[in-house]
């Protein structure tokens, strides 16, 4: 099982200011990038993909899929604990926003229009993103999701 605490530390140490223009915008005012445009669409190598603000480990390659959206789509996360999801009203229909749970970052939504086995389609902002490298996942501290 991981240690949770260590995450929460890490949002604490990580200063705003390094965070692009866009990642700033996307995960502190719920922003949306643009679609086809973005790091993580169409990236499809073997590791995960972590919160670019404390670490969080967030989805795993093994669930990406290719959503045809233009953004990076997974059926699921790659431990619940880390995802918090909300009601957002934005728009005209209500949606189900998701968050990652010590930093707070706006990851982007959740559909139930994905494929089996779950039949959810969380599309998530690149800028909300950091990827880890599966030959790195031990070196980074992540071997506990080395086989999810």
């Amino acid at each position: 099982m991981s240690d949770y605490s260590k995450w929460e530390k890490a949002k604490a140490s990580k200063d705003l200011k390094e965070l692009t223009d866009i990642q700033y915008q996307v995960t502190q005012k719920e922003a949306t990038e643009r679609p086809f445009s973005n790091e993580f669409w169409d990236f499809n190598e073997d590791g995960i993909y972590v919160d670019i603000i404390s670490g969080e480990p967030l989805f795993s390659s093994k669930d990406k899929f290719d959503a045809g959206c233009g953004w990076p789509s997974f059926t699921k996360p790659i431990d619940e604990h880390f995802i918090i999801s909300k009601k957002d009203f934005k728009l005209l229909i209500p949606r189900t926003e998701v968050r990652s749970r010590y930093a707070d970052s706006h990851l982007g939504h959740v559909f139930p229009d994905g494929p089996p086995p779950t039949g959810l389609r969380y599309c998530i902002n690149s800028a909300s993103l950091k990827f880890i490298p599966k030959a790195d996942m031990i070196k980074e501290g992540y071997e506990d999701y080395i086989d999810k």
